[in-house]
């Protein structure tokens, strides 16, 4: 049996058993996921269509599958997916900037050799590729932090329904900062474990210091993870503020 089959029974036999219904959602959300992605993918090639345009359709689509899909629709994910959004729309203009600024769209010259044999006249903006990749690799990060947020000041309002706005946004606050410290580190710890042969790539070339922090391929990585920790910081108040004002100024129906 392909290994493929067999390490997703497994993850589909633990998501069940652990989850139970959302893990089997969860599980499903996982293809939905891929296929949105792949079809983003496709009509990019489009050239008729804003590639820019296409992928903030396709995150909001991702977002409603992870909170609408997988949690149901209810308070914690209205406000979780409404916090993603504002977040999203100003990442975007940092991204913008960034991209803009840095010039890291394209290939590195590093990655030339491969490439020969390629012609790079594709018909696409590779500058509005670089910022569709770096929204689509935030928006996981942001809808996690986010739900994971509303969900726990969701759960504080059911227990303590006469707790004040203000202590309602703190406690938002102080479970944003514990998820914020382990967010920061699986971040650093993906970019390590995706890139590890990179860096002893750049190892082999003898690159130095200045080098390696000047080359396109490690910069743009390093820039991607800077949008997606900072979206995962901004999430938190956002989401906490949100939260705390909808719970308390709907009281009756705010509970689930």
């Amino acid at each position: 049996m392909n290994v493929l089959v067999c390490l997703s029974i497994i993850l589909f036999i633990l998501m069940k058993f652990i989850g139970g219904e959302k893990g089997t959602r969860s599980f499903i959300a996982l293809f939905l996921n891929f296929g949105v992605t792949f079809l983003t993918v496709f009509l990019m090639t489009v050239q008729t269509i804003n590639p820019i345009i296409l992928t903030l359709l396709a995150c909001v689509v991702i977002s409603c599958i992870n909170l609408f899909y997988i949690n149901s629709v209810s308070i914690k994910s209205v406000t979780a997916f409404i916090s993603t959004l504002i977040t999203l729309l100003f990442l975007l203009l940092l991204i913008f900037i960034f991209v803009k600024k840095s010039m890291i769209q394209g290939f590195g010259i590093e990655e030339l050799e491969e490439l020969t044999s390629f012609t790079l006249y594709v018909g696409i903006d590779f500058g509005k590729i670089a910022v569709c990749t770096i929204i689509m690799g935030t928006i996981g990060a942001i809808t996690d932090t986010s739900i994971s947020v509303s969900s726990a000041m969701n759960e504080v309002y059911h227990h303590h329904p006469l707790i004040s706005r203000y202590d309602l946004f703190k406690s938002g606050m102080n479970v944003g900062k514990d998820i914020l410290g382990t967010t920061t580190n699986t971040l650093y710890f993906a970019f390590i474990g995706g890139y590890l042969a990179l860096i002893l790539w750049f190892k082999d070339l003898t690159y130095s210091l200045g080098e390696v922090v000047n080359s396109k391929v490690f910069s743009s990585e390093m820039i991607s993870i800077f949008c997606i920790g900072t979206g995962a910081i901004l999430i938190i108040p956002i989401t906490a503020w949100l939260a705390a004002y909808i719970l308390t100024k709907n009281k009756k129906t705010a509970v689930e």
